[in-house]
């Protein structure tokens, strides 16, 4: 009998290939889908090297109902770890309808491919931009959700929405919304890591890509904030503890119903120039920055409670933000152009 399979859509990106190389890790089989449209088939390669197993690869889209169909009647999911989506800030001010689209849609069609497939395990990538500019820190899951202030946060809370909406109405669902703050650094063999197209749009990568030589200057976007040095302040998560922070929840949704939400967070803040200093410090290069004005829609400072996740997971962060900075440097100094985007020799399983 085959044995069942975990659907990690938009497997091939950056949080979506460590969580794949963990689930490998922890004994998953695991079935990828992605449409390469900012990510690198490449990514699995070296997941599959890393892990001494090859995820199977489905290239396509996630607002694909065809695409869906097949892949659900040729493999036997059990779970779907839900990753396919777009997330620049910016950009989803300048053009909200492809986030709708992409996010929303795109996660609508998935949950009525896995009903048609009768599978009801579902865990959700969110985002700490839904409990709103308002809120007070840190952010516990009790804290309400806000009016997130722009389309990729409010398409985040709409697609949560949208599932507890789902659950309440089918009792065979479980779902686990995973709320997390700022993902940072690389796996620590540098074998995979964050390869953004085009210039970056967070705070980690542009700082490497100034380090490497790609970029020339790091723009720091005010420094005049209720903060201890002025400077917005966030809470950077490593890369692999949120990988492991997905298994974790995995694995509990298979002894609760319904909706379960938890944040994956280290539960401190870190300002933007302690980022800086912790880079300079872990490469030995100098980061030259300007202090630019405020962006709209920043906020002076948040971090989680995730305390949550540590009592009902058994899981919390256990890479400080030395080890991302260090890990950040080691892929982006091996890769200092990204996975270049090589023919892919995961061979697709569906054509």
């Amino acid at each position: 009998m085959t044995s069942p399979y975990i659907l990690v859509t938009g497997g091939a990106g950056y949080i979506g290939s460590h969580t794949t190389l963990a689930l490998l890790q922890a004994g998953f089989s695991v079935v990828v889908l992605d449409n390469l449209c900012n990510s690198s088939a490449e990514s699995l390669t070296r997941v599959a090297a890393l892990a001494g197993r090859q995820p199977q690869w489905v290239p396509g889209d996630v607002r694909d109902a065809a695409t869906l169909d097949a892949l659900f009647q040729r493999y036997p999911v059990q779970a779907v770890l839900h990753f396919a989506g777009l997330k620049a800030v910016g950009d989803s001010v300048r053009d909200p309808l492809q986030y709708f689209d992409n996010n929303v849609v795109g996660s609508l069609t998935l949950c009525q491919a896995m009903q048609r497939a009768n599978v009801h395990t579902l865990v959700f990538s969110s985002s700490a931009t839904v409990y709103g500019a308002d809120a007070p820190s840190p952010y516990s899951e009790t804290t309400p959700v806000g009016t997130p202030v722009n389309p990729y946060g409010r398409s985040k809370l709409m697609v949560e929405d949208m599932l507890r909406d789902l659950a309440a109405s089918d009792a065979r669902w479980r779902v686990a919304l995973l709320r997390y703050f700022n993902p940072v650094g690389a796996h620590e063999s540098g074998q995979i890591g964050e390869d953004p197209l085009g210039v970056p749009n967070n705070l980690v990568p542009y700082i490497a890509q100034v380090a490497v030589g790609r970029l020339g200057c790091l723009s720091v976007y005010g420094d005049d904030y209720p903060t201890a040095d002025g400077t917005g302040v966030r809470d950077y998560i490593h890369v692999v503890d949120l990988a492991e922070g997905h298994v974790a929840a995995l694995r509990a949704l298979t002894k609760r119903a319904g909706v379960a939400v938890w944040n994956l967070g280290t539960g401190k803040g870190s300002s933007v120039l302690e980022v800086i200093r912790s880079f300079e410090a872990a490469s030995g290069q100098a980061v030259p920055y300007r202090v630019v004005p405020r962006r709209a829609g920043d906020l002076a400072a948040y971090w989680a409670d995730a305390s949550v996740a540590q009592h009902e997971l058994g899981w919390s962060a256990q890479r400080d933000l030395d080890q991302m900075m260090r890990d950040t440097w080691r892929w982006q100094q091996t890769n200092p152009q990204g996975y270049r985007l090589p023919v892919p020799a995961v061979e697709p399983m569906l054509r």
